[in-house]
């Protein structure tokens, strides 16, 4: 099995591990019909709609 033949500094270290920190949390936006917060430019689960238009029928229980 392959090892590396020098120490791994501190600094090439931190900046692999830097990418990770420059993830942030999805964006939100709130549905026009239900206010339920989904990602942008997708149908509600909630309640069907897009853009205040009826895309899927969803059966009221």
């Amino acid at each position: 099995m392959a090892t590396p033949k020098y120490k791994t500094s501190k600094s090439k270290a931190a900046s692999r591990k830097a990418a990770n920190m420059k993830l942030s949390a999805p964006t939100l936006s709130e549905c026009q019909t239900c206010g339920n917060l989904i990602p942008p430019h997708r149908v509600c689960p909630k309640c069907g709609y897009y853009a205040g238009k009826p895309v899927v029928v969803k059966d009221e229980e």
